[in-house]
């Protein structure tokens, strides 16, 4: 199939289950283990990576919205579901048919719950300090209420936060602080008579700081894709080993020669100063190579740097392919190794002023996943 692709993303089933077996290792032994996978997994493709982690030990997904859960369903995923994003109460029917879990944040949420004749399983998510989606603490003894006077307390499953900066163990106060808040609700909640369902608060960096935030289950997002929350988490954790699961390909398309003085690209923004053999790729920011990166992003060719240059197009990048052996026709390395080089998505999300988490995610969608 890669023959037949002018790019591609490489997705390495070896290194996500060996991330699953390094995280799930700091985990207490009844833990459960929760891949999230939203946002097309972070880039990596929904079902190119949670197909692999489905087989390599993970106990239960976590998406954003009904459809990424529907479309986990159609292909045969049987283990939990939980919809972290907002769903919306025509859709509780459908998710209540395929057994997937949805997240209730708010009072008008749990209102439009309440009306509905179809009624799937629940988390209650509760805002410790984030300040995104979630019912503070003062919230909590009205959320009870409506729990026990509606009824719809049986279809309570579990009660979540999120923290806002576990990413560096020597800075735990804020997480602390949101920890405790999490606690106290979770322990209104249990002496209300709710105690038999899963309380959970960690994601990936939580994992790694402290066995403490892990409670029932955790979320496990960036690190399952070989990646870091953080350099201070990566630096204080050198000793664990993360393999990057995603690596993003090209072919060159077309070689020409320029001559000192001549422009590249859209509004004459450069004109090179010598000679130069330039090599022309089909990807643009289009396909999630941004236009941020013009002049100064680099492409592996035959395991060498070649530098962008002019703009990034919607769909072509023109590189300085000077020195480098390469014709048309050969693969070139956006992200990930020729033998011992490597343009990681750090580095490239570095240069291009942004975060791996974005850069990750931005890669478009249509482009093929070829699990490898």
């Amino acid at each position: 199939m890669v023959n037949k692709l002018k790019t591609w993303v490489e997705i390495s089933q070896k290194a996500i289950a060996g991330n699953i077996k390094t995280v799930r290792s700091f985990l207490k032994p009844k833990t459960k283990l929760w891949a999230v996978v939203k946002s097309n997994a972070y880039g990596h493709g929904l079902l190119a990576f949670s197909l692999t982690a489905n087989k390599s030990g993970v106990d239960g997904f976590c998406v954003d919205s009904v459809l990424e859960g529907l479309k986990l369903r159609e292909n045969g995923i049987k283990k939990p579901i939980l919809v972290l994003g907002p769903t919306l109460p025509h859709l509780l029917k459908e998710v209540e048919n395929k057994s997937i879990t949805v997240t209730i944040s708010n009072f008008e949420a749990l209102d439009n719950f309440i009306k509905s004749r179809k009624k799937p399983k629940f988390h209650l998510k509760i805002d410790s300090g984030m300040h995104r989606q979630g019912f503070y603490l003062k919230d909590i003894p009205r959320v009870i209420k409506l729990l026990k006077t509606s009824r719809i307390g049986e279809f309570l499953a579990g009660m979540y936060t999120h923290f806002a900066s576990a990413k560096d163990i020597n800075y735990p106060a804020y997480t602390d602080m949101q920890f405790e808040i999490f606690q106290k609700a979770s322990d209104r909640i249990k002496k209300s008579g709710f105690s038999n369902i899963i309380f959970h608060a960690a994601a990936t960096g939580a994992i790694l700081i402290d066995q403490k935030y892990h409670l029932d289950a955790v979320r496990s997002g960036i690190g399952l894709y070989g990646l870091w929350p953080s350099k201070e988490l990566m630096i204080q954790k050198k000793d664990i080993k993360l393999n990057p699961v995603l690596s993003w390909h090209v072919l060159i398309s077309e070689i020409k020669n320029l001559k000192k003085g001549d422009f590249v690209g859209y509004d004459l923004v450069e004109q090179v100063t010598k000679s130069v053999k330039m090599a022309v790729l089909p990807i643009g920011y289009w396909h999630g190579f941004p236009r941020s990166l013009s002049g100064i992003g680099e492409i592996l060719i035959k395991c060498r740097s070649a530098r962008v240059l002019g703009r990034v197009s919607m769909d072509l990048v023109v590189v300085d392919a000077s020195g480098i052996n390469c014709k048309v026709g050969d693969r070139a390395v956006i992200i990930g190794r020729q033998n011992g080089n490597e343009i990681s998505v750090s580095d490239v999300a570095q240069k291009s002023g942004t975060t791996h988490y974005e850069f990750a995610t931005r890669i478009n969608p249509l482009i093929e996943r070829v699990i490898k």
